[in-house]
């Protein structure tokens, strides 16, 4: 079973993939989409979970930093039904501090920030999936 990682704005979703062991995650793609119109999108990704054979996508949702959800987290949710709607498995990855990690990552690596805003989605997107893979191996350990 294959994972795809989701990170979700308000223009754009950056997807990232597991290898066929899911042991390694590497950015996919970044879909673009006029503001807020996710359904736009579902073809595409319908699609990309076809081909990739994805049995279930990890969607990253935005809480607050105590914890709360708030308008972000609400977008998350909603496209969660839409995918639900369309029988694709969704699980949700609390991705606090995923861009911020991200915006690191470029600077780590001396990338142009500017040159570089849609590798954050896909970047962002990675460390969701890593995350939520972490969480699951832990999990079989105890």
């Amino acid at each position: 079973m294959r994972y795809l990682g989701l990170d979700l704005g308000t223009k754009t979703l950056g997807i990232s993939i597991t290898d066929k062991t899911n042991t390694l995650v590497s950015p996919l793609t970044v879909l673009r989409f006029k503001n807020e119109e996710y359904e736009s999108i579902i073809p595409t990704l319908k699609d990309i979970i076809k081909e990739y054979n994805i049995k279930k996508v990890v969607l990253g949702l935005p809480k607050n930093m105590d914890g709360s959800m708030g308008f972000a987290s609400e977008r998350s949710l909603k496209f969660k039904e839409l995918l639900v709607k369309e029988e694709i498995e969704v699980v949700l990855e609390d991705e606090r501090l995923t861009t911020k990690s991200a915006i690191d990552i470029i600077h780590e690596n001396n990338d142009n920030y500017k040159n570089a805003k849609e590798k954050i989605d896909s970047i962002a997107s990675c460390i969701i999936l890593e995350n939520y893979l972490r969480k699951c191996e832990h999990e079989t350990k105890e």
